[in-house]
């Protein structure tokens, strides 16, 4: 009888902290209204990363694109052009597809060897001139499709520290509200803490995942783009040469 009227006298007190814990929500509002300050700013941060990093991918995807699309138009054009001596029809081809790299770096080269063709030089001295001027384009080309991706490493690899900073802040939190409430450990009592850390880790892997991920796929395109480069300015080469031997 007694243990029972003790239960009801504190059955208000019981009922006040079941209720406080069944009003803690974990949607997506409900865990924002939790977190504290310092986590909000953690967040904030993220999504701005994450806003950057996606404006980098999309762009960087439609300019690969275009350059590719462009590129297949171009190559089998100029290639025509140049197999019939016609070094003017191959610049105009070339002007036409600006998007492309290959059309970037086989201008330069054409220009500069149609700038030295009716010159006295050594027919040396004016191959060496086009290749110094494919070599300056394929590094223009090669930083203008590169441009972005450090970013986009950088948020990849830094945004999962940053959650984590999130993480500390929100345990920390946690602990100061058990420690506030005289040791209670409900979840009512944690719910801000903890909806903290598990937001702002997962966030920070959001944004970092699939930052790596495009930043591998791009680096990869920009690869193959400067074997493609390197592979027209050569051939672009060997046909210099075999134009000044004809004309010898």
């Amino acid at each position: 009888m007694i243990a029972a009227a003790h239960t009801l006298t504190h059955m208000p007190t019981l009922a006040t902290w079941i209720l406080q814990d069944q009003q803690v929500g974990f949607d997506l509002l409900s865990l924002w209204h939790q977190m504290g300050i310092l986590a909000k700013i953690v967040v904030g941060i993220l999504f701005v990363m994450s806003g950057w990093s996606f404006g980098v991918m999309i762009d960087r995807y439609m300019a690969f694109n275009a350059a590719r699309k462009q590129s297949r138009a171009f190559a089998p054009a100029v290639a025509g052009a140049l197999r019939d001596g016609k070094i003017d029809e191959a610049i105009k081809v070339a002007e036409r597809n600006k998007k492309s790299h290959l059309a970037k770096v086989v201008t330069a080269g054409l220009m500069e060897f149609r700038a030295h063709q009716d010159s006295t030089e050594i027919p040396g001295e004016t191959i060496e001139a086009s290749k110094r001027a494919l070599e300056r384009t394929e590094a223009i080309v090669h930083a203008e499709l590169k441009r972005g991706l450090g970013g986009l490493a950088t948020i990849g690899s830094t945004a999962p520290f940053v959650g984590l900073f999130g993480t500390v802040v929100g345990i920390i939190n946690a602990f100061k509200e058990i420690t506030a409430q005289g040791g209670r450990t409900g979840i009512g009592a944690v719910a801000g803490g903890i909806s903290e850390a598990l937001v702002t880790t997962a966030i920070g892997l959001a944004v970092a995942i699939p930052a790596v991920m495009m930043f591998n796929y791009l680096t990869g395109r920009v690869e193959a783009f400067d074997v493609e480069m390197d592979n027209s300015s050569s051939e672009l080469v060997d046909y210099f040469l075999k134009r000044r031997a004809v004309r010898r």
